[in-house]
Formats: structure tokens, C-alpha cells, sequence
């Protein structure tokens, strides 16, 4: 039983919101998102604008690109230990070579989640199971949480790759596909998309 006036309290509780590093397999790591990374995120999204578009749809290709992710890793490490929002860069054990981006974000579409689910795999390392292994070991960090969280993942209809990946991760995870279309806003359009929800954690 934690005693809030005991001096390592509020301490213990900052550690339980941070964004942790969390090991994935013995090639890949989670770390926890930073400005460090940002010259290899500005490469990667060079490499395949349209995948990076996709999966950052609050990107304008036609302002400054680099400085919209410094902003967003800005903004991901200035809130760090809110428990807003969590964000990882993925790396390779063995080379540290920046491998993509997954985040449960603070953008949400249904009134019972707490994050939503969103991961981007750079154009080499596509079709390797990378995004799968890394929403595993996040959802296994959140059932270790005192009380339940629910994770949406949104998907544009279109998106056949996307789909199939969120209906997987709701097969293992025990999650359900929304019935209805959920409409986001998208540079002042909307644009429909499924919406998955996932219940993780000790009431789930």
C-alpha cells in the first residue's frame, strides 16, 4: 500500500506514467521519443512521403516537413510523464538504426479510450512483423497498469494493410471493430474511417 506522505510517493507514481524503454525481441528496442532522432526521422519520411502522410495525416507536405516532427518530438517530450500521450522511436539492437515511429496518442474519436493507437515502419524494414511486435510488448506494458485502458485504432477504409494489421491486433488483444464509420478531420475534410477499441489491463 503506497503512503502518499512517505518521500518516494510521488515519485513512484511520475515512474508509472513515464514513457518507459521497453525491449521488444533481441533486435528491436522501444525507446522512449526524443529530438535525437529527428535528422533519421526526416530521412525516413523523404524515403516514402506518402507512407509518412499516411501515417502522420496532420502532416503538410507543403510547409516545412522538419520542423513540423521537431515540433511534434518537442511536444512528445515536454509531456512526458503525463500519462498524455506515449511515444517510441524503434530501433535495432545491434546497429541502434532508427526503424520507425509507434505512439498511443491523445487525438481521440470515442469517449471510452484513452489512447489512440498509431505506428509507422520505415520503407526497408515494411513486411517483417515490426509494427505487430511493437504494439505487443506496448499492450503487454499496459496490462501491467492498476486499471484498465482502452485503445482505439483508427483506419482508413482503403487502407487494406491497415486493416488487416488492426483486425489482428483485436484478435489477439480481444478487441471489436466498430459497426458505424467514425468521420476525422483531416485538413478541413472529413474523411471516414473504422475505429477499433481495445480493452487492456486487470478489468478488461
Amino acid at each position: 500500500m503506497f503512503n502518499k506522505h512517505e518521500p518516494n510517493f510521488w515519485l513512484e507514481v511520475r515512474k508509472m506514467v513515464e514513457t518507459p524503454k521497453l525491449p521488444v525481441d533481441e533486435h528491436l528496442v522501444l525507446q522512449p521519443a526524443n529530438n535525437g532522432v529527428l535528422v533519421a526521422m526526416f530521412e525516413a519520411y523523404n524515403e516514402d512521403p506518402e507512407a509518412a502522410q499516411s501515417a502522420l495525416p496532420w502532416l503538410d507536405p507543403d510547409d516545412d516537413v522538419r520542423r513540423q516532427l521537431r515540433d511534434m518530438l518537442y511536444d512528445i517530450e515536454t509531456q512526458n510523464g503525463n500519462d498524455q500521450l506515449h511515444f517510441w522511436s524503434i530501433h535495432r539492437v545491434e546497429t541502434a538504426e532508427f526503424v520507425g515511429l509507434v505512439g498511443l496518442g491523445d487525438e481521440l474519436q470515442s469517449l471510452h479510450a484513452k489512447f489512440n493507437l498509431g505506428y509507422w515502419v520505415r520503407r526497408a524494414h515494411r513486411r517483417q512483423n515490426i509494427a505487430s511486435a511493437c504494439v505487443d510488448t506496448i499492450f503487454e506494458w499496459l496490462t501491467t497498469r492498476a486499471s484498465s485502458t482502452t485503445v482505439e485504432i483508427a483506419v482508413h477504409p482503403h487502407n487494406d494493410a491497415g486493416l488487416a494489421t488492426a483486425e489482428a491486433i483485436c484478435e489477439r488483444w480481444g478487441g471489436e471493430r466498430l459497426p458505424e464509420f467514425i468521420g476525422i478531420e483531416f485538413n478541413e475534410r472529413t474523411v471516414p474511417h473504422h475505429l477499433h477499441l481495445v480493452d487492456l489491463g486487470p478489468e478488461a
